[in-house]
């Protein structure tokens, strides 16, 4: 018999999203039991990664305007955002902001005393709000230190979710391993709410922490939830070589400069009236023309790449401001950013895509939502502005908190427990990978998956490149990898990395599909072959529906309520 425990809300992932939801429910009712749980400990979740900014429109005094922010989010994300979700977000994200402020957030000041914010691509005023360049490691420490106050919100760290138990209708808990003790539970739940982040390891060159694998996504995507704009993966323009580290968008808000090998600021002839401060997508794919154009510079390690000048901000602006890229510059490219430029190339950063959800966060089976990068309720469209998604996380994860207290205070369901589903996983992951056999080696499968993503799908990609790269996948999916060689109970990571690889390879085969059937470019997703925007045929959104032959592709209507398409400018 497996054992068994239970809750009444369950929130798998632990970033700004998960933590911001068990505060929104324990706040609502004291009496419902809350289960954080995290394959990480709590604040080693990649939220704490996050470094230049959440954006919000605090000071319309000074000329901007809750319109302007929607407006640039929608024209940022390509006009593929759901309107009234991007409305939805710049209305109520600037009393988070406060909320924050009056849990303990260490917002960065201005002269005056007020909250600083800064400059961020795409944006038309100073909106990404900051604390140095260490947002969302403070965000968290904040949400983190607040959950302590609530006796009814429980952690389980380290523990990995593996499936979701429902009827067909209606959620009744889930599957997961204490990593520390090997052993399988059940947990028995009445609400869930997946919070587990984005799925940006499938990329190899990736600003993601080595856990930001699509487990959560893909336990949604198998129990008949669709995945939702998966070809939309954003490259942030700037990832130092050679580790992928992020280098914040922030280092241009405050007045860094791209330079090609003719040491000339290129952005002049892509966004003349951003610059360095166009969205990334616009920014990454400048910077990838540049190189195929022969005006790069050469890394050691062999790769092509661009040089960002921070020289001219001074030594103290930048310890001031910008600290923790001074240190990661230091550590991992021994170069101190204030006596010489650093290489950068664009990296794998976010997904736009994510499990489908309506604009209150809920997704198609009953009891289930999902926030922030796991989820898309289509704010973001075809490309995310930088500091939207740790608004989005943290509105989010409020919005999905409370309504999930709502729907277990008035849904009390006495389904009997489907014990048989619960056994059928445990005969998946443990006779299908556990004491499996197999003479292919698991890490070398995944490094070859991960290769192929970056060459594959990359900043520009042409249909026979993604077919290829599909054709690849699916040889590598048919090796015999399923198999762990580390029989121990414990802690066995060897175990849990086999089980990422296996969720790796649905959500990859998601994301290259749906870039192969979306023939236009537009946002993230552009297209050698077909290099142009084309509202008649592809102003929709992609749904994937798990089939194990292969994906089963659908349409969804993009909202529209103020801002008819037009092309984007910048």
């Amino acid at each position: 018999m497996t054992d068994s425990i239970e809750y009444d809300l369950l929130i798998v992932g632990s970033g700004l999203a998960g933590l911001r939801a068990a505060i929104a429910a324990a706040k609502k009712s004291s009496k419902i039991k809350i289960a954080v749980i995290s394959k990480v400990q709590v604040m080693r979740s990649h939220s704490v990664s996050a470094e230049g900014g959440t954006a919000a429109v605090l000071f319309e005094e000074e000329g901007d305007t809750i319109e302007s922010h929607i407006y640039d989010t929608i024209k940022g994300s390509d006009f593929l955002a759901d309107q009234d979700v991007a409305e939805r977000l710049c209305r109520e994200i600037p009393n988070e902001i406060y909320q924050l402020e009056h849990w303990g957030m260490p917002w960065s000041r201005r002269e005056d005393g007020r909250i600083g914010q800064r400059m961020f691509g795409g944006y038309s005023y100073a909106r990404a709000t900051y604390a140095s360049d260490k947002v969302g490691f403070f965000e968290m420490q904040t949400l983190y230190d607040t959950c302590q106050k609530f006796d009814n919100i429980e952690f389980l760290n380290e523990w990995f979710a593996t499936s979701i138990v429902h009827d067909g209708q209606r959620f009744l808990g889930i599957t997961a391993i204490e990593l520390s003790s090997g052993t399988f539970y059940s947990i028995k739940g009445k609400a869930l709410i997946i919070a587990a982040g984005g799925a940006g390891r499938i990329y190899s060159y990736s600003t993601y922490g080595l856990s930001s694998t699509p487990d959560g996504i893909d336990m949604a995507y198998r129990a008949g939830m669709a995945l939702k704009d998966m070809e939309f993966v954003q490259f942030h323009p700037t990832g130092i070589l050679p580790s992928g580290i992020l280098i914040t968008e922030g280092a241009r808000g405050e007045g860094a400069y791209l330079l090609n090998n003719e040491n000339e600021r290129f952005m002049k002839r892509y966004a003349a009236s951003k610059m360095e401060l166009a969205p990334r997508d616009i920014v990454s794919r400048a910077i990838m023309t540049e190189i195929n154009e022969g005006r790069g510079f050469d890394n050691e390690t062999g790769v092509k790449c661009m040089k960002l000048d921070l020289r001219h901000l001074g030594d103290s602006l930048i310890k001031e401001k910008l600290g923790a890229i001074r240190e990661i510059s230091l550590k991992f490219s021994g170069i101190d950013p204030a006596q010489e430029p650093l290489e950068i190339r664009p990296v794998c950063h976010y997904m736009m895509g994510g499990i489908h959800t309506n604009i209150d966060g809920a997704t198609e089976l009953q009891g289930v939502w999902a926030a922030g990068e796991a989820a898309c309720n289509s704010v973001h469209g075809s490309n995310r502005l930088g500091a939207n998604s740790t608004s989005e996380c943290i509105l989010w994860g409020k919005i999905t908190g409370e309504l999930a207290v709502d729907y277990i205070t008035n849904n009390q369901h006495m389904t009997p427990f489907p014990h048989h589903l619960v056994d059928a996983e445990e005969t998946r992951i443990y006779d299908g990978i556990f004491r499996g056999h197999g003479d292919a080696n698991p890490y070398e499968v995944r490094q070859e998956l991960t290769d192929t993503l970056n060459e594959k799908a990359y900043v520009y990609r042409n249909e026979s490149d993604m077919v290829a790269g599909l054709k690849k996948i699916r040889e590598l999916k048919n090796k015999t990898w399923k198999h762990v060689d580390d029989k121990d109970k414990e802690y066995n990571t060897n175990f849990t990395n086999v089980m990422e690889l296996d969720s790796m390879f649905r959500v990859a085969e998601v994301v290259l599909i749906g870039a192969i059937h979306r023939k236009e470019s537009r946002g993230s997703h552009a297209r050698t072959d077909f290099p142009k925007r084309d509202d008649t045929n592809f102003l929709h959104h992609t749904l994937a529906y798990y089939d194990p032959t292969e994906p089963i592709m659908k349409k969804h209507p993009v909202t529209i309520t103020n801002y008819k398409p037009v092309e984007r400018k910048y």
